[in-house]
């Protein structure tokens, strides 16, 4: 009989999943790691053994748990090519973004491209005119991506911050970090949101002066833990906005404020999740010990080039079609002609492709370890759509109409999900 579980607030048993589901892993087809990435194996340990230690709770254990945080830090750095002092860990990469716009101090005027992310947009915009710099939102000239030209354009004295995704989320192009921190100079910030990058494919994260990113997507690290990467060279253009207790030299003083600690530490709110920073920590080191993102990110691109062929062959269009092999990350989004796009979602996912839909776009996202028959698959589904001569898959869409995005990374809770999920407890 399998185990239950029994929320506080719910009479109602929950069902636990079976050892089988837990070691099951994403279906073949699963397409969707730039909107969550499956936990690997590595990290599901960590985050195990880590809960572990948090059950017992004994002095030793709790000093082990601990210590798991420096350890995710140290890894990161490696990872980063910085100094362990120069990352802390956040909650979220949302989180880490509005750290640093509470640090940032005006005067001054943040650069914003109108595609990015909500995720990197709010943040400034919530502290433009609470002491943090003014916000302008860069036009991509038909495009959706910023070019060094493009900024060069708009580089107005009074601009003091780029902040830019280093992968789009819906296009997949890959920023080009180098160039863009070139033309901003040292005196300019540039913030990096790395989340659709980090993971996936070689970044130029030299070029970042702050780097934010979650582990929840290509790091495949779950939710809880964050890199909040602040490098020495701009540490001191920051004041410790949302710094805590858990960012100072003396926590426990008679008075207060206590001076910050050292790097990126002075923006602790409080202590991290240390089981997902555990999980978060392993995820790198199993990223490096693959050999980094370089190998890794030239698997995820072989695979997506696999996949975006297969969809050319069946007629659909592909975004972004003229990006050179190093200028798309692990993100490629096509549309079908002539058919709904919400069909073609679904019609996808019933064929056990799991992809997410932008409007009248489809993102494929998939990861190192997708097997090839994942191509097989897209392709059957997609040969099925456009050999039906009836029913509305054929009929009811035109390219450029625009629709009700059925999944999305940013909210969950808003578009039902089909696939199934672990059952949760209410919060509220």
């Amino acid at each position: 009989m399998n185990a239950q579980i029994t929320c506080p607030s719910d009479a109602t048993p929950l069902a636990a999943p079976g050892p089988a589901a837990a070691d099951r892993g994403p279906t073949p087809g699963y397409l969707d790691h730039a909107r969550v990435g499956p936990l690997s194996r590595r990290a599901a340990a960590a985050l195990t053994a880590a809960t572990a230690l948090a059950g017992r709770a004994d002095p030793a254990d709790l000093e082990e748990l601990f210590a798991l945080g420096d350890a995710a830090r140290t890894s990161a750095a490696r990872l980063l090519d910085a100094r362990p002092h120069e990352i802390a860990l956040a909650p979220s990469t949302s989180n880490g973004l509005f750290t640093v716009a509470a640090a940032l101090q005006g005067p001054g005027t943040v650069l914003v491209p109108r595609g990015e992310f909500p995720a990197n947009v709010y943040p400034w915009l919530r502290f433009a005119g609470r002491g943090g710099p003014d916000v302008r939102l860069l036009d991509p000239d038909g495009q959706r991506h910023i070019t060094a030209d493009l900024l060069r354009r708009h580089l107005t004295p009074d601009v003091t911050a780029l902040t830019v995704s280093a992968v789009d989320s819906l296009t997949g192009h890959v920023a080009p970090l180098a160039a863009l921190k070139e033309v901003l100079g040292p005196d300019r910030l540039l913030i990096v949101d790395a989340i659709q990058g980090l993971g996936a494919v070689p970044l130029e994260a030299d070029a970042a002066d702050i780097l934010v990113s979650g582990g929840q997507k290509w790091l495949r690290a779950g939710w809880g833990a964050a890199l909040l990467l602040i490098r020495d060279r701009c540490g001191q253009r920051l004041a410790p906005g949302l710094g805590g207790w858990a960012g100072v030299t003396e926590p426990f003083a008679v008075r207060h404020p206590a001076p910050a600690l050292p790097g990126a530490a002075a923006h602790l709110a409080t202590n991290p999740d240390f089981p997902a920073a555990a999980a978060i920590g392993a995820a790198v080191d199993g990223l490096l010990d693959e050999g980094g993102p370089a190998v890794v990110g030239a698997r995820i691109r072989a695979t997506l080039a696999e996949l975006l062929d297969r969809a050319r062959k069946a007629g659909a269009e592909v975004l972004s079609d003229g990006l050179g092999p190093r200028e798309r990350g692990g993100i490629g989004t096509f549309r079908l002609p002539g058919h709904d796009p919400a069909t073609v979602h679904r019609t996808l996912e019933a064929a056990g492709v799991i992809a997410t839909r932008r409007d009248e776009w489809i993102r494929l996202s998939p990861h190192a370890s997708t097997p090839s028959v994942a191509a097989d698959l897209l392709a059957e589904a997609l040969r099925t759509l456009t050999h039906s001569t009836t029913g509305p898959s054929s009929t009811t869409g035109t390219p450029g109409t625009t629709g009700t995005t059925s999944t999305t990374e940013s909210s969950p809770h808003a578009h039902p999900r089909t696939d199934v999920q672990e059952p949760t407890c209410p919060s509220s």
